[in-house]
């Protein structure tokens, strides 16, 4: 659903007559939702059950995205986007703390780690898939691809999984920290998206100032939306969530970044963009299990930080691209971040819910969504930004190939310079394992 939609953005930009700026609100308006609502989904679902919460997750996706494959207009798509990423939202919030339920902790980095495969096996067939779907059909059949295996999802989960998962005593939600957060992040967003101007400065401040009334009232809240003591009390948990924030910060909108730059800029079809893009999530899919496994007995911290490491060199490689380098210079740069960010994720998870006790698997599942997702967030945020300053408002055309470049270029100069920001957080962390 993730990785198909970016092969698809030049073509959608075409179809819809988009300019590059209200493009990159196509992945933006799916993460700013989820952003907004994994948090609220996270506290629902240890009322409502957690797999209900998941399952309730497919079926809206069903529907979303097919709403989004007959979009008429730039507006009705990016309605559909937010739709499908409240969806995500269901199914981000709860998957984490369903496993973390049902394994022993000793195991937990095994099955995070076979999880976060999964998921890069997904977003490495996307690419590909939706690029051979694209040139075929067109852009609309990459918002629908994945609807019959979400319908297999969803009756695995009807007929096959009896259990439920709950706290045996939910607490009351918290309506006000919900309505704060939410509104922070939707502010943000618009307030980037109208940069440089002073009414998005005026946005930008407003949504730090709710933000800050959120944390406020989070530590003082007997039952909060998000149980932030943990950021204050858990240094293990708290730089180990920050450190995640950070590496998706840096490196989500690779593919975004590339799906343009290999068709817009390259003049690459959609599949074969797509099959150069499923490097990166293939090297994921590949090497996840293996330092999931690892982590179990491996200091995580070390593993992490090694993974930023690499990753940040892939991604200075990245930052030297121009309108007539080698194609191989993408392919060696995306085989580093893969490898990096592979050695990095599940080791990451299994540190940050290793930091905490049963209890509070909700709210450390509830953290590892978040980050992730308001790092995948940010790194939109940092591609909204850079074209913005860089080209403005205009089409993306065979005119504007050089002031496109000078944008990638400069994106993934700022997400090196995070990535190599994460790697104190990552080191300086401490110990989870008490015998290495």
């Amino acid at each position: 659903m993730l990785s198909s939609t970016n092969v698809a953005l030049p073509g959608i930009a075409e179809g819809l007559s988009l300019s590059a700026l209200t493009l990159s609100w196509v992945p933006m308006a799916f993460l700013m939702a989820s952003a907004m609502f994994v948090l609220v989904f996270g506290k629902l679902s240890d009322g409502l059950g957690r797999k209900r919460v998941f399952l309730t997750g497919v079926i809206c996706v069903i529907a979303s995205s097919i709403f989004a494959a007959f979009a008429v207009s730039g507006e009705m798509l990016l309605v559909a986007r937010f739709l499908q990423g409240t969806s995500g939202a269901m199914i981000n919030a709860t998957q984490i703390a369903i496993i973390s339920s049902v394994v022993s902790p000793k195991e937990r980095g095994k099955y995070i780690g076979m999880i976060t495969a999964a998921v890069y096996v997904g977003l490495s067939a996307g690419p590909l898939l939706g690029g051979i779907v694209i040139d075929q059909v067109g852009w609309r059949a990459a918002f629908v691809m994945h609807v019959p295996l979400a319908f297999v999802v969803l009756l695995i989960g009807l007929f096959a999984v009896k259990e439920e998962w709950r706290n045996e005593n939910p607490t009351r939600f918290d309506r006000v920290g919900a309505l704060l957060w939410t509104s922070s992040i939707a502010i943000f967003c618009v307030g980037v998206s109208l940069l440089p101007s002073l009414i998005a400065l005026v946005l930008i401040a407003t949504s730090w100032t709710i933000l800050y009334l959120f944390l406020r009232h989070a530590r003082k809240s007997e039952y909060p939306l998000w149980d932030v003591k943990l950021f204050f009390q858990n240094r293990v948990f708290t730089l180990s969530a920050t450190a995640s924030l950070l590496m998706y910060a840096a490196t989500y909108a690779n593919v975004v970044l590339l799906s343009l730059y290999l068709q817009s800029i390259k003049a690459l079809s959609a599949s074969q963009a797509g099959l150069i893009m499923m490097v990166q999530p293939a090297m994921m899919a590949i090497f996840s299990p293996i330092m999931g496994r690892l982590s179990d007995r491996v200091e995580p911290r070390m593993l992490a930080s090694a993974g930023m490491a690499i990753t940040a060199t892939g991604l200075f490689i990245l930052a030297r691209l121009h309108t007539e380098s080698d194609i191989t210079q993408v392919i060696v740069a995306l085989l580093l971040t893969g490898g990096g960010f592979s050695l990095f994720s599940s080791p990451n998870i299994n540190a940050i819910m290793g930091s905490v006790t049963p209890t509070y698997y909700g709210s450390a599942s509830g953290a590892v969504a978040t980050t992730r997702i308001i790092g995948q967030l940010s790194s939109m945020v940092l591609v909204t930004l850079s074209i913005s300053l860089v080209m403005g408002d205009v089409a993306v055309s065979p005119e504007t190939r050089d002031l496109l470049a000078n944008a990638i270029d400069l994106s993934f100069t700022i997400a090196g310079c995070l990535c190599l920001l994460g790697i104190l957080f990552s080191v300086s962390r401490g110990r989870l394992h008490t015998e290495v």
